[in-house]
């Protein structure tokens, strides 16, 4: 075999540009922010262009089976580190560097100035988001894990107050408590099976004994409450509302994220350690994925309904996207999953829009508005209008409206945005499977699923409306804010996003369910991964290129 093809080193870039550039960035003093955040911005454009490249590679037949696999020590599996990319991988990279590059220029003018180290501890989480999409193995899972939560404790407290360093605290030690389980469960998975590369490990599954299948779902289950623990899933998610609230905007943004790597884990591990070639623990856990699902869910429309400040609701949000997700991965459905894959896509990127959005909105109101509107609603007090005087809107008010009018159909699920498409076709995916020839055939669970995310997108709607009018309409007279180009040029970007998810539906879910597919088939994907030959020397070359 000759050297390696370039193209295939397109796999490592992801984690290997973020690596480089945070550490580069470490010992340039702070005073030349400009250069720190020309850095930052090149590297993270750069990613973006990678992880479209990426997506491009797997879906075109660019590799055998759609699956590219990187031997980074060029040692075959099991032995060695792998990284692999396939169509989940390749579209969880491009959100991350999507949402990433749309909260570094939101950063740009303030929130990156008021604290040290800001963009290296920016690279480092990326690393870390990257290389947990990445990773083909549970221990190196738990590495990448280890190096976004560590960046993500800095950023939380980055620009420190009281309220920031309470629930930063409270964060670093929920997820440390998260790291010591998830390094039991890898320990009692090795025990069980002798490997923890996850594509060796699906071959493994349905050879196991009864002690070591037993041993095997103990650690599973011990994995899936650290994974759970970052996913939000109900009750291990109530630190989530507090540190979305306390945390800075473009911090919250990029949480988003953190939370959907928890969602990824469980997706990625159960799809193809306890798919259909699992023997007796074929389907292992996935009642239980959908019960929490659907608590979750509960739990995030109670904390909706009952919050007031717009960051706590958007925390609950974002448990409500995590809770239909679960309960979408518990139901094991090809259709299903494409639809919820769909609903990830659009609701992070309206979530992360929305957190940054929050902050704007926050400068149009004066001192006391929030408790005054709260008192005329308490009181039922009438804010008669005065008669109309011909004023225009201003453009910075018009725009923050329309955006947060944006976001708020996405996370609900009203039309005609993304929300809603995802919504329904995962309702119709959802009959349309469990159905049958009849709809008496249709379990009680599905239809108790499919009413709470209607429930939820209810309960959704009426929290948002409230804090829409609280904030443009109940605040007295508004001043329109004094918006930077960087600062609503963002925002305006994933916001029509969004509207391009809805318009071109037809080929996003084209390409979920070739996604949804490939994950179904765990016996192509350990095939692939493991059969992966290691790179020769070329001719006249003395080593392995």
């Amino acid at each position: 075999m000759t050297a390696m093809p370039w193209l295939q080193h397109l796999i490592v870039l992801p984690v290997l540009i973020p690596l480089v550039v945070g550490a580069v960035l470490i010992p340039v003093n702070e005073t030349r922010h400009q250069l720190k955040f020309g850095f930052n911005l090149a590297s993270t454009a750069l990613s973006l262009f990678v992880a479209i490249a990426l997506l491009l590679m797997a879906d075109n037949g660019h590799w055998p089976l759609d699956i590219g696999v990187y031997l980074a020590a060029n040692w075959p599996a099991p032995f060695g580190i792998v990284l692999v990319v396939d169509r989940l991988a390749a579209l969880m990279l491009l959100l991350t560097a999507t949402i990433a590059l749309a909260v570094l220029i939101f950063s740009m003018q303030r929130w990156s100035r008021i604290g040290v180290h800001f963009h290296s501890l920016f690279q480092f989480l990326l690393m870390g988001l990257n290389g947990a999409f990445l990773t083909n193995d549970l221990f190196n899972l738990f590495v990448f894990f280890e190096v976004m939560l560590a960046a993500s404790y800095g950023l939380v407290l980055h620009g420190y107050n009281l309220r920031r360093i309470r629930t930063g605290m409270q964060y670093i030690a929920i997820n440390l408590v998260a790291s010591f389980l998830f390094l039991i469960g890898v320990a009692l998975i090795y025990a069980a099976s002798g490997t923890l590369n996850i594509a060796d490990l699906t071959t493994r599954v349905a050879q196991l004994g009864a002690e070591d299948s037993y041993l095997l779902s103990v650690g599973a289950c011990i994995l899936a409450l650290a994974f759970l623990t970052k996913g939000a899933m109900w009750p291990l998610g109530f630190w989530l509302p507090g540190t979305y609230a306390a945390a800075s905007p473009p911090v919250a943004a990029m949480l988003v994220l953190m939370t959907k790597v928890g969602v990824y884990a469980v997706l990625r591990v159960w799809q193809a350690v306890f798919g259909d070639e699992a023997g007796v623990l074929s389907g292992f856990g996935l009642d239980a994925l959908m019960i929490g699902g659907m608590a979750t869910l509960m739990f995030g429309a109670i904390g909706m309904l009952a919050s007031q400040d717009g960051g706590r609701m958007a925390g609950y949000g974002a448990i409500i996207s995590s809770g239909t997700l679960l309960a979408v991965i518990g139901q094991s459905e090809e259709g299903a999953l494409a639809a919820g894959l769909y609903y990830l896509v659009g609701s992070t990127l309206a979530m992360a829009a929305f957190m940054m959005l929050i902050e704007l909105t926050e400068r149009i109101r004066p001192p006391g508005a929030a408790l005054l509107a709260v008192t005329m609603e308490a009181f039922a007090i009438e804010d008669k209008p005065e008669d109309p005087v011909g004023v225009g809107i201003p453009r910075s008010l018009a725009f923050l409206g329309l955006a947060f009018a944006g976001c708020a159909l996405v996370i609900s699920g009203m039309p005609p945005l993304s929300g809603f498409i995802a919504k329904f076709s995962l309702f119709h995916a959802l009959l349309d499977a469990r159905a049958g020839d009849g709809v008496a055939s249709v379990a009680p669970m599905t239809w108790l699923l499919i009413a709470l995310i209607v429930l939820t997108g209810l309960a959704a709607i009426i929290s948002l409306m409230r804090l829409g009018v609280r904030t443009f309409w109940a605040s007295g007279a508004l001043a329109a804010p004094r918006l930077q180009f960087s600062e609503a040029a963002p925002i305006a970007a994933l916001v029509v996003l969004c509207v391009v998810l809805s318009v071109q539906a037809g080929a996003v879910f084209a390409y979920l369910t070739r996604t949804a597919d490939g994950l179904a088939r765990s016996a192509d994907y350990s095939e692939r991964v493991l059969t992966e030959p290691s790179v020769r020397p070329a001719a006249g070359h003395g080593g392995a290129q």
